[in-house]
């Protein structure tokens, strides 16, 4: 992959110059929308709700932000190949650099986002402490969750373009099954074993004890997102290599 820096540094500046083109407000989007997301549910689960959360803002942003690392980040990358169709078809180099390379634009992305808002976290009331110095930790163990996710989206893409309709639905889905607006303590005994096997729900919990809480995440909130994201990562990318040969004919 070092021999291809060039070309992956030249797909993450086009990435972002694709993303916000023609955008007046540019990255600004990526702060609002969140924040927009926080005011229309503090307002609906803590005013009109009255879940009984304290803080719930700080209590939901930080986990929004992870969300959106993996929701945007799959969801770009699903169109890597589709949307780099002349150089799939003209130019010969490993198809998934394209993938890799929205990823990591993702990520440049999610992380400018969480330097942005941590004004915003600490007037909301989080603990100043050295676990903040975590969150790079769980950002590149969502990152291989999200890379793993990306490359079968990708490759599928190319030749069953439903597999985005799909993912859509897969992801507005994901948003309720994990813990984003709600605690863990809300799930039933008999299904919290299950549901604490769900990688994004381990990343959620990981990123609410550092910026709410300020506890330590457990080793199994790290080690059950890392061990299910290489997973998928080999068998995302064992998909990708079988379909991969007819990339510039499906095109």
């Amino acid at each position: 992959m070092f021999e291809y820096r060039e070309v992956i540094w030249i797909l993450i500046k086009k990435d972002f110059k694709v993303r916000y083109r023609n955008s007046t407000l540019g990255f600004l989007w990526s702060l609002l929308n969140p924040l927009a997301m926080m005011s229309i549910l503090t307002l609906v689960f803590s005013t009109l709700l009255k879940a009984g959360i304290e803080n719930f803002p700080l209590f939901l942003l930080p986990t929004l932000l992870v969300w959106r690392f993996f929701a945007i980040g799959t969801s770009m990358a699903l169109w890597s190949i589709i949307g780099n169709a002349s150089l799939v078809t003209k130019v010969y180099f490993p198809r998934w650099l394209l993938v890799l390379s929205s990823n990591l634009a993702n990520l440049v992305g999610a992380t400018l986002e969480f330097l942005a808002l941590l004004p915003l976290l600490l007037a909301l009331g989080m603990r100043v402490s050295w676990l903040v110095l975590l969150l790079p930790v769980v950002l590149a163990i969502e990152f291989v969750l999200i890379a793993g996710a990306s490359l079968p989206l990708a490759a599928l893409n190319v030749y069953y373009r439903d597999v985005n309709q799909v993912w859509d639905i897969a992801l507005q889905a994901g948003f309720f099954l994990c813990p984003i607006i709600y605690s863990t303590g809300l799930i039933p005994s008999r299904y919290a074993i299950l549901y604490s096997l769900n990688p994004m729900t381990r990343i959620i919990e990981s990123i609410r004890k550092i910026f709410y809480y300020g506890a330590l995440p457990t080793a199994w909130d790290l080690l059950i997102p890392l061990v299910g994201g290489l997973v998928l990562l080999m068998l995302g990318y064992a998909v990708f290599l079988k379909l991969e040969p007819k990339f510039a004919e499906e095109i």
